[in-house]
């Protein structure tokens, strides 16, 4: 917020995919390990791995589509030896996490004032947890949480831009919500803020950050509605065109919030899995398992940002300009960076 008041009082520009980005990996960092990634530029080093593998999961695998070339194995070569360098990477990176958290004097750890790597190294010999175990849970939390939040806030905010009324209702409910004097909202704020969620409820409708999810294996041979998937088969699930399914949703392609209030259509629908028209993060023991942090962490921003800034579009540019336009890989993105003017409202 404080970068923001900065450009605010010179009427300035904002890079919001820098500043959603720097954002959700600072708050990312906190959570789950402290302090830690605030010293020696350990931040900027995580954002850097964390958009390395993203390229590597989401990028295009030429022997998957022609399987000949598997025998001759160049591209399978250098993608492996691109992925065994982020992977070392990782390790060095979270071995230096775990090591400075084991260092610590047990005897004034706070179990309350904890983060997520004192709570596995809590419970590493109750479950076993090796540190390979614990580096793989981090890597996943990371990524689920982080790259994730800063994208759907992005397109979030872009459609507020382009649906004045949606904002100025946003608005008014985050700072109802807010007493007076207080700087930061807060979890406990946001726990009334319905309009809130059923915003970010249809920003991860239409533009779901994972919009084929993450590919799923058939174990056994399995009839879907008339179709035989053999076991052994990779499935892809386009939660993307579920969502834009017109003979599930009304007026599908147009950014309806209201549809998620207790007056809409889909009022009852949430994303843990249990409706099927709406699976921003999957179904079942698979489903993403940074969905309650990143949700935690667009909601805090998003409230925050409601809150305290009212928001504009440079000279010359018109909500109709505004470029919808998303990029495909691990996860989506907008192809267009947004830059707004903020406002200070206090």
């Amino acid at each position: 917020m404080a970068k923001i008041n900065e450009v605010a009082t010179t009427d300035g520009t904002v890079d919001m995919r820098e500043l959603l980005s720097l954002f959700a990996n600072d708050m990312g960092c906190r959570i789950v390990s402290g302090k830690f990634f605030l010293k020696d530029g350990q931040s900027k080093l995580f954002r850097d791995l964390t958009n390395d593998t993203s390229r590597l999961l989401g990028g295009f695998n030429v022997e998957e589509y022609f399987p000949g070339l598997a025998r001759v194995g160049v591209f399978k070569r250098a993608v492996c030896a691109q992925a065994e360098r982020v992977r070392n990477r990782w390790a060095d990176l979270l071995d230096k996490v775990i090591d400075d958290h084991v260092s610590k004097d047990k005897s004034t750890f706070d179990h309350e004032d904890g983060d997520f790597v004192d709570i596995l190294l809590t419970f590493q010999h109750e479950y076993d947890l090796t540190r390979e175990h614990m580096k793989a849970i981090l890597i996943d939390v990371f990524a689920g949480a982080t790259d994730t939040s800063a994208n759907a806030l992005e397109f979030t905010l872009a459609e507020l831009m382009r649906k004045p009324r949606v904002m100025g209702k946003l608005q008014a409910e985050v700072r109802s919500n807010v007493p007076q004097g207080q700087e930061i909202v807060s979890e406990i704020n946001v726990n009334n803020m319905a309009y809130l969620r059923a915003v970010i409820k249809e920003s991860l409708r239409l533009y779901p950050i994972a919009p084929l999810l993450a590919p799923h294996l058939a174990m056994d041979d399995c009839n879907i509605d008339g179709y035989m998937v053999p076991a052994g088969t990779r499935v892809m699930v386009n939660a993307w065109a579920i969502a834009r399914d017109s003979s599930l949703w009304e007026d599908a392609e147009e950014f309806i919030p209201e549809r998620f209030t207790d007056e809409g259509s889909a009022m009852h629908v949430n994303f843990k899995g249990n409706d099927f028209q709406f699976l921003p993060f999957g179904a079942g023991r698979r489903m993403c398992p940074g969905m309650n942090l990143g949700i935690a962490n667009v909601e805090l921003m998003l409230a925050n940002l409601m809150y305290h800034f009212d928001w504009e579009l440079p000279l010359g540019v018109e909500r109709e300009d505004i470029d919808m336009t998303a990029v495909f890989g691990l996860t989506m993105r907008r192809k267009e960076k947004l830059l707004l003017i903020p406002k200070s409202w206090m």
